[in-house]
């Protein structure tokens, strides 16, 4: 008889969830095995060819910190690079790469296929193997069943995925790919929650026919910057992108069919992203706006197929073809790919413990939209944690799980077990009240010490952080004490002699000359360590203020709630607290305090009951 093969992971999906997952399990020694209905189709950027942006790439930063692939992915298959919002505050600057979809996926297939104790199996994921409600492994096609001691969903929008053009309607997980039918419907009966999510996708136009003498161009950054720390003699290319507008008669277009979308007849019943709405969704709700901005671009190096950004639509082809022939530049416009919706099944997300396992099946974890987030970065953190407290699960090691002035990671995954996701969630630099803590460029230095605990990253890149880490608490001191004269060698204007920390405060050393501080005075340290101590130094007042807001909530954090904890016997509770608590199952007070509906009474309450 044919002995069935055992494995310590296996990771269902081979999206960016199902990647980060797949290598984080194996490079941690476990024997992992990646479920997918294609190897071709791995890490495919099924939507916007981009990688980063506000907040997202606060992520992609936490990832390459902690040992994940996205980063250095991205550094090496990139094709522009811009780092975004530079006229504000450290804590938004954000920086976004245009990809090379195909070379970013032959990329992570590539990688994938060299990681030693990861295999690859071409195959669907019919169901689960449980008992006594811990995981024992998933059955495949023709019954056939793989065994292991951890399982980690990463499905996307395959889970019953339809897709929607007009009132056409296709069985499919991502356009002209199968969905996935009877997992979820399992899941159900099991007794998980299902919930459906819809997203879209704009239509591809070929560059021929778009006249880029009408439209604005959108070039990169002269010095670009990399996502990851490991990137070296950074030389991207710098393929400009292309802005463009919706306008009237567009928007005349759309309402006089809106009828015939599938968002506004009721044919779709999942909710879509509030923040990355369609196009007919933007015309309706913003019914002021004369215009919508729309950028051009590219889907690879040399591509013919052009991406437009912002004009996501399930509307009939017929009314997608004329409403594009209207926009300045794409008169001519000759249509490779329409635009679509598609509505797939989601767990809501009260369901999965702050390790990403699920409440319900142990050794269970969901990660990326199962969860109804909605992102490529927001998808690989919780492919990576959930790999990271899967593998630590099977050492008996107690899980990863970041505090909310720790990292976005944090936040995303507080957000996802305390708050009720019924709309796609998408990361934001406004959902982490801690943001200037939080910022992009310090992630090294936040996480430093996770990533050394885990041990998924190099020892070089480990030993890169402490340095960083240590260098910049050292400047930070000699900056209050060092001072510069007038007529000094790194030509910082100043009338008299002051100090460092003085004159950053002054803005009379700022982000344009902090490399002249570097060099001239500090150059026995890494650049980075001298940036993050002009940065505290900069933000000192505010910095400060935000970690007394952090030592307040230390004592919440420490106090944890048994896990079957009754609340039906605190009758003091408001109802809808009492119900709240009783759904999400906090761990902690801290994160009691996040569920939306819980009064600062119900936390007094709980606090006095719980002494």
């Amino acid at each position: 008889m044919k002995q069935e093969k055992k494995y310590d992971i296996i990771v269902v999906g081979g999206g960016h969830a199902g990647v980060e997952s797949a290598l984080a399990s194996a490079r941690l020694g476990k024997k992992t095995a990646l479920v997918t209905f294609s190897t071709d189709s791995i890490a495919r950027m099924s939507c916007n060819p981009a990688i980063g942006g506000l907040a997202k790439s606060h992520l992609v930063k936490e990832i390459d910190v902690l040992g994940g692939e996205m980063a250095k992915a991205i550094d090496a298959t990139g094709i522009q690079f811009k780092m975004l919002n530079t006229s504000k505050g450290r804590a938004v600057w954000s920086l976004r790469a245009q990809a090379d979809k195909n070379e970013y996926s032959k990329y992570m297939i590539s990688v994938i296929s060299q990681t030693p104790k990861l295999e690859i199996i071409e195959d669907e994921a019919m169901g689960i193997i449980q008992e006594k409600n811990t995981i024992r492994g998933i059955i495949l096609r023709n019954e056939k069943k793989l065994y292991s001691k951890k399982v980690i969903l990463t499905n996307g929008t395959f889970l019953k995925g339809i897709t929607h053009i007009g009132d056409v309607k296709i069985q499919s997980g991502r356009y002209g790919e199968l969905p996935s039918q009877k997992l979820s419907q399992q899941l159900r009966e099991i007794g998980f929650e299902v919930g459906r999510l819809k997203t879209g996708t704009p239509a591809r136009i070929t560059k021929r026919s778009i006249d880029f003498s009408k439209t604005t161009i959108q070039e990169g950054d002269k010095i670009p910057q990399p996502f990851s720390y490991a990137t070296k003699n950074f030389n991207p290319k710098n393929i400009p992108c292309y802005l463009t507008y919706t306008n009237e008669k567009t928007h005349e277009l759309i309402n006089n069919d809106l009828s015939r979308s599938p968002l506004y007849s009721g044919k779709i019943d999942g909710i879509g992203p509030r923040y990355c709405p369609s196009i007919e969704d933007k015309v309706v709700r913003f019914e002021d706006k004369s215009q919508h901005h729309l950028f051009l671009e590219p889907e690879w190096e040399n591509s013919e197929q052009w991406y437009i950004n912002g004009l996501s639509s399930s509307l009939p082809i017929d009314t997608q073809i004329k409403m594009i022939k209207t926009i300045e530049g794409l008169e001519n416009a000759k249509i490779v790919k329409i635009g679509y919706a598609i509505e797939y099944d989601y767990f809501p997300s009260y369901q999965i413990k702050h390790s990403l396992e699920t409440k319900l099946i142990a050794g269970l974890y969901f990660a990326g939209q199962i969860n109804g987030t909605s992102g490529y970065e927001e998808a690989a953190a919780q492919g990576l944690m959930s790999a990271i407290n899967a593998s630590r699960e099977i050492d008996k090691k107690n899980a990863v799980v970041f505090k909310r002035n720790e990292a976005y990671i944090g936040v995303l995954i507080d957000d996802l077990c305390t708050k009720e996701t019924k709309e796609p969630y998408r990361m934001f630099t406004s959902l982490a009240e801690y943001r200037l803590l939080l910022r992009a460029d310090n992630a090294d230095q936040r996480l430093y010490k996770y990533a050394k605990e885990i041990n998924l990253n190099s020892q070089e890149q480990l030993k890169l952080f402490e340095n960083n880490t240590l260098g910049t608490q050292e400047l930070i001191k000699k900056f209050r004490k060092q001072s510069i004269k007038p007529n000094n060698l790194a030509n910082i204007k100043t009338d008299k002699t002051q100090t460092i920390n003085k004159l950053i405060k002054q803005h009379l050393i700022n982000n344009k000359n902090i490399h002249l501080l570097h060099t001239t005075y500090f150059n026995n340290y890494s650049f980075e360590s001298v940036d993050q101590a002009f940065v505290h130094s900069l933000y000192e007042g505010y910095i400060n203020r935000q970690q007394q807001m952090v030592d307040k909530m230390k004592h919440l954090e420490q106090k944890r709630i048994p896990k079957n904890f009754d609340y039906k016997t605190v009758l003091s509770l408001s109802t809808e607290g009492r119900e709240k608590l009783m759904k999400f199952r906090p761990e902690t007070i801290a994160q009691a305090t996040q569920i939306r509906g819980i009064t600062p009474a119900d936390i007094q309450i709980l606090l006095i009951y719980l002494k």
